[in-house]
């Protein structure tokens, strides 16, 4: 950290710095530094037991079958690069931490997986820029319970004078924290909302993701309000996805467009969505991870529930959106994800499904252009088109069975990972909807 930074905390009033992590089950965790003793753990960090990367959504202890138990301590070591004062709460900054044992990066850390994966798309000559593009609930408590926080449809404007002012705060907010907010507008369910921010490379906008939940969850409190990014809360309401927008870049030259300008993607983007198609199954159990998840999964609720791709269709999990003006494409939308995944492991895992399409060469099959559910059973099949696991005991089973997923994860962080799934899924499988959001909503 330099001298510089050391001292415009201080001109800022800072008092607190949270170094922070997101663990296997998601839940973003943090130690606080206060700024007078801040010196002392410039260079190593904070210490954490290493069984916090075996703790389940459910309760605060390790999995059984982790390996992990009482006994272990590695180093929290902030990334200084990602520093930023909390403008919804002054006083305080916030910091990405790095999870370091014996001087190197740990293998169980999520956010040094990413970087792995983007080293590896690095050594093909590729880098990959992404966004999240987030949904969710703004409810609020009342004496019948938490309820939506207004009863309007997609898009109203009624929902936009309603809750201006909070949706202010919170575009603004992100802004200062260096995300670029690009849409604004009121989603399908009561009370749900979409801010989207514009795209980066792949290992900040993992880290924006952080901070955005951060930031949208702390300023709704503010305003007496609970925002939720569970994926099903409402039975009789839409879904919240988290929608992952991907391009690919090599020294400045957008890599998706076909280079004759056709409309049409390019071979390396064929491929690479080839990878993630082919993978999808096994990714979903990173990429959509809970329980919740797969009560949002479902036919024509333009959810991403069938293995195929297609031109600006919904309900494909891979979504091409085309342009009025070239380069059209220039990127591509996958739609099975949620905000329950840890966005390190779900987009790095994500890179690693699509470096395998393009290493291997795999083909990426004709566009869907109709809602794959209208289809017949024969035709489906003809089109080499899938309904994707509807349990997360389906994606979890998928996982362990795919060597190129466990591979980019590497043993350990596999082995953990998936001890922590299958803790979730054993503690909450027999939970109704009810039970589920009494448990989750506000954890995500």
């Amino acid at each position: 950290m330099e001298k510089e930074q050391r001292q415009n905390l201080d001109q800022l009033g800072i008092q607190f710095v949270r170094i922070l992590w997101c663990d296997n089950a998601n839940i973003i965790r943090g130690k606080a530094v206060h700024r007078k003793a801040l010196s002392e753990y410039l260079s190593h960090g904070v210490g954490i037991s290493a069984a916090q990367q075996a703790i389940p959504v459910m309760y605060d202890a390790p999995v059984a079958g982790s390996g992990f138990g009482p006994v272990g301590e590695i180093r929290l070591v902030p990334d200084w690069s990602t520093l930023n004062p909390l403008p919804y709460c002054p006083g305080h900054a916030r910091v990405m931490g790095d999870m370091i044992l014996n001087g190197v990066p740990w293998s169980l850390c999520p956010r040094h997986f990413l970087k792995r994966m983007v080293a590896e798309a690095n050594q093909e000559g590729l880098e990959v820029i992404a966004a999240f593009e987030n949904e969710f609930y703004l409810l609020q408590r009342t004496a019948e319970g938490i309820v939506p926080a207004d009863e309007t449809v997609f898009a109203s404007t009624m929902a936009m004078d309603l809750h201006q002012g909070i949706i202010d705060q919170m575009a603004e907010a992100l802004i200062e924290q260096g995300m670029l907010v690009e849409q604004y507008y009121p989603e399908s369910g009561f009370g749900q909302q979409e801010i989207s921010i514009l795209y980066t490379n792949a290992l900040s906008a993992a880290d924006q993701q952080i901070a955005y939940r951060e930031t949208i969850k702390a300023i709704a409190l503010q305003h007496y309000r609970i925002a939720s990014f569970l994926p099903k809360i409402f039975a009789n309401q839409a879904g919240s996805g988290c929608h992952l927008h991907l391009s690919l870049w090599r020294e400045g030259e957008n890599l998706i467009p076909h280079p004759d300008g056709n409309g049409e993607l390019s071979d390396i983007a064929r491929h690479f969505i080839a990878g993630i198609l082919h993978h999808l199954p096994a990714l979903m159990a990173l990429t959509t991870p809970t329980t919740n998840s797969y009560r949002r999964l479902f036919p024509q609720s333009w959810s991403g529930a069938f293995r195929c791709w297609g031109l600006d269709n919904r309900e494909a999990a891979v979504r091409v959106p085309t342009h009025p003006e070239p380069p059209s494409p220039s990127n591509f939308e996958l739609k099975t994800v949620d905000a329950t995944a840890n966005p390190y492991l779900a987009l790095g895992a994500t890179i690693a499904a699509g470096l395998d399409g393009i290493r291997q060469g795999l083909e990426l099959g004709m566009p869907v252009s109709v809602d794959p559910s209208t289809m017949t059973d024969a035709e489906r099949q003809g089109a080499n088109i899938e309904r994707l696991p509807s349990t997360l005991t389906e994606s979890i089973e998928q996982l362990r069975h795919d060597s190129v997923l466990l591979d980019a994860l590497g043993e350990d962080l596999a082995h953990v990972y998936l001890a922590v799934r299958q803790a979730e899924w054993e503690a909450m499988r027999d939970f109704d909807l009810d039970a589920e959001v009494k448990l989750l909503l506000e954890r995500y």
